[in-house]
C-alpha cells in the first residue's frame, strides 16, 4: 500500500518513511500541502501523514482540499498538544491524530488500524445491502450515501459511524460503544472525538444540524439514527 508522509521536518519524514517501509509499505514524502496535494493527484495513495505547521500550505488547509475530492484515511501530526488543535483536525476531515514526539511504534499502530477498517470498508464488493430510513439511503455495497437521491461525501470513520448507527436503527448507542466498535479499541475519554465526527455527519445529511431529522441524541445516553 502507499503511505503519503508530509511533514517539512526532513528528519522526522526520513525516520516515519523508513519505520513504514521495514513494514512493508511504499512511502511518498511531501514538505508542504501543495506538494502534498500533487502527489495525492499524481499517485494512488492509501493514507495520508500529515503535518500541521508547513509553509506554503499548512496541514489544516491542505486537508481541506484533499477532502474536496478523496477520502482515503488521513493521521494529522502536530506538535501542539491542545485540545483545541485535535477537534479542529478531525473537524477538516483527519481520522486520527497524533502529538509530537511520538512514539513511532505508536504511529505504525495507528497506520496499520486505519489501513485495515479502509480496507474493510471496500472489500465486501459481494455484499450488497442496502439500508434505508426515511430519505437517507445506505448502500454498504457501494459503501455510498445519499440523502433524498443526492450524494453525501463521507470520510471512512465517518461512514463507518454512520453505518453502525443506521443498520441499527432505532438503537441508542453510547458514546464509548460508539468509539470501540468505530476504532476498534478501548475508549478512553471519547467524548470529543465522537461529539465532532458526529456534527460533521450532520452537517452533511441533515437539513437543519440544530434540528436533526435523522441522527438524534439522547441525553445522558448516547446517539441513534431515527427509524423512519
Amino acid at each position: 500500500m502507499n503511505i503519503l508522509v508530509c511533514d517539512d521536518d526532513q528528519e522526522i519524514a526520513d525516520a516515519i518513511k523508513i519505520y513504514l517501509e521495514n513494514e512493508g509499505y511504499t512511502v511518498f514524502k511531501a514538505s508542504d500541502g501543495l506538494e502534498a496535494i500533487t502527489q495525492v493527484e499524481n499517485h494512488n495513495i492509501h493514507l495520508i501523514i500529515m503535518d500541521i505547521m508547513m509553509p506554503k500550505m499548512d496541514g489544516i488547509k491542505a486537508t481541506m482540499k484533499i477532502r474536496e475530492e478523496h477520502h482515503i484515511p488521513l493521521i494529522m501530526l502536530s506538535a501542539k498538544s491542545e485540545d483545541y488543535d485535535k477537534i479542529l483536525g478531525l473537524n477538516i476531515g483527519a481520522d486520527d491524530y497524533v502529538t509530537k514526539p511520538f512514539n513511532p511504534l505508536e504511529l505504525i499502530a495507528r497506520v496499520k488500524s486505519q489501513l485495515r477498517r479502509y480496507t474493510a470498508l471496500g472489500s465486501m464488493e459481494t455484499k450488497q445491502d442496502v439500508y434505508q430510513t426515511g430519505g437517507l439511503v445506505l448502500d454498504d455495497g457501494k459503501k455510498s450515501i445519499t440523502v433524498d437521491g443526492e450524494p453525501v461525501r463521507l470520510t471512512p470513520v465517518q461512514y463507518k459511524i454512520l453505518r453502525l448507527l443506521t443498520v441499527n436503527a432505532g438503537r441508542v448507542y453510547s458514546i464509548d460503544e460508539i468509539y470501540e466498535k468505530v476504532w476498534n479499541e478501548p475508549s478512553f475519554n471519547p467524548e470529543n472525538t465522537v461529539a465532532v465526527h458526529i456534527r460533521k455527519i450532520r452537517e452533511k445529511i441533515e437539513i437543519n444540524p440544530k434540528e436533526p431529522k435523522y441522527l438524534k441524541v439522547v441525553w445522558g445516553i448516547g446517539y441513534k439514527v431515527e427509524k423512519i
